[in-house]
């Protein structure tokens, strides 16, 4: 088999294949073989009928020829495919132009393919990372937080306000007033409920009506919503939660620490720890982000739709695994199921855009896999299955799955090289080192 690949418009490819008469009679005796164990002919047993015999009963010899064409093509197709390396994204369009009734075959095949991309100034990108400093305001918050874990509620005569724990009598009603004798599904009851102004964790009229509420004070009040609530609350005790000082003999009974400014110090290298993995991530994302602002060609269809499939695909197989379908999880989160979908299709279209960012700069740097790469892929793909790398790779190589690992790995390879060659700024355009975006393996964070 002979094949050759010349580009069409409109991001398509012709191959034209080329099939022997040999490799053609191959084919045609592979299906007569198919054939002679499946049907059935009274006065022989099965595979024994002989090929004339076979032929008349299928309609002849030239409708053999056509079956034998019907299945042999897709393998021939495939073949032709590997041998040019061209990168179909959709079904071919085939058409035979000689042999259909005798001799070698001539087929041609027009596909869509995966387009290249231009990535003009990659080199040049520039990358914002969030500020690595811890302020003085971040570790006063991680104290406070320490801090009223062993606070102590005081009642208060002033009005509350928010921060304030306030010990209500809580009683609501759907569709009706509260004091209605009949009780409706949905109706509240809370006596002695402790609640936290400004939470907003029962409904935003709830805070309003508590911000500059006293002991004693009763209030009514509706919360709107499809079907309206009405409210009635007593309020039996106004407390603020007052903080212990920021002792040494504090910080030893509340932490590991003897002294203030050992727990300070900790709690700061703690908060740098997490800034460095949190600018970490952000210049993964903020990478790839940079470099699809670079791709400026309209993206195949089919690219899109194939990325959204899968990721509903998996979407569907986790929320399956929680005992979910796709509907539930839309109302129990609230979400409206065509603003769902439109989402997903917008993170599907930014996923194809970078594969293609990647596979262009994988062409621009002449990114290569080591075979000692490969296996290195192919081992932690083995640890997963529990098999060995030669197990691995043969399966691979049964599925023609082989060379996509190989890309995957020389797109990881690319992606490494783009986020060690961007230029880092702060948020106030000052440069960052990369050292600085190190963390020690002695000083990692335990969370």
């Amino acid at each position: 088999m002979r094949a050759t690949a010349a580009p069409e418009e409109g991001n398509r490819v012709r191959l034209s294949v080329e099939i022997d008469e040999t490799e053609m009679s191959e084919a045609l005796d592979s299906v007569i073989n198919r054939l002679a164990r499946e049907v059935r002919v009274p006065g022989f047993r099965p595979g024994k009928a002989p090929r004339r015999v076979i032929e008349a009963r299928m309609g002849g010899a030239a409708a053999m020829r056509g079956e034998a064409l019907r299945e042999a093509l897709p393998d021939f197709y495939a073949r032709a495919v590997t041998d040019t390396e061209v990168d179909p994204i959709d079904q071919p369009e085939i058409d035979i132009t000689s042999g259909e009734e005798s001799g070698a075959v001539s087929f041609d095949a027009v596909v869509l393919v995966r387009p290249t991309v231009a990535i003009p100034g990659y080199r040049g990108l520039v990358v914002t990372l969030p500020s690595l400093e811890v302020t003085d305001d971040e570790i006063d918050t991680q104290i406070d937080r320490l801090r009223a874990t062993s606070g102590e509620l005081v009642e208060v005569s002033r009005p509350a306000q928010d921060g304030d724990q306030v010990t209500i009598d809580l009683h609501g009603k759907r569709g009706g007033r509260v004091g209605d004798d009949d009780e409706g599904e949905g109706d509240l009851d809370a006596e002695d409920f402790l609640y936290e102004v400004g939470s907003g964790l029962v409904t935003p009229e709830l805070d309003e009506h508590l911000r500059g509420a006293k002991r004693g004070d009763i209030f009514a009040f509706e919360a709107p919503a499809e079907a309206p609530v009405s409210f009635r609350v007593l309020v039996k005790d106004v407390k603020r939660l007052v903080l212990p000082e920021v002792t040494d003999e504090w910080a030893s009974e509340a932490s590991e620490f003897d002294t203030v400014e050992e727990l300070t110090a900790d709690i700061s290298a703690g908060l740098r720890r997490r800034h460095i993995v949190r600018a970490q991530m952000a210049l993964q994302q903020k990478t790839a982000e940079a470099l699809v602002e670079l791709v400026t060609e309209e993206i195949p269809e089919q690219l899109v739709l194939e990325e959204l499939r899968e990721r509903i695909h998996d979407l569907n197989h986790r929320l399956d695994s929680q005992g979910m379908n796709l509907g539930q999880f839309l109302g129990a989160t609230g979400r409206d199921e065509q603003e769902f979908l439109d989402e997903l299709r917008a993170a599907a279209l930014q996923s194809v855009k970078v594969d293609l960012a990647l596979r262009a700069l994988v062409e621009e740097e002449g990114v290569e896999v080591t075979d000692e790469e490969l296996d290195e892929e192919l081992a932690v793909m083995g640890d997963q299955l529990e098999m060995d790398v030669d197990q691995v790779r043969e399966r691979l190589d049964r599925a023609g799955r082989l060379p996509a690992v190989r890309s995957d790995r020389r797109k990881s390879k690319a992606m490494r090289w783009l986020i060690d060659n961007v230029e880092l700024l702060d948020e106030d355009g000052n440069p960052v080192s990369r050292d600085d975006l190190t963390v020690n393996e002695a000083e990692e964070d335990p969370e």
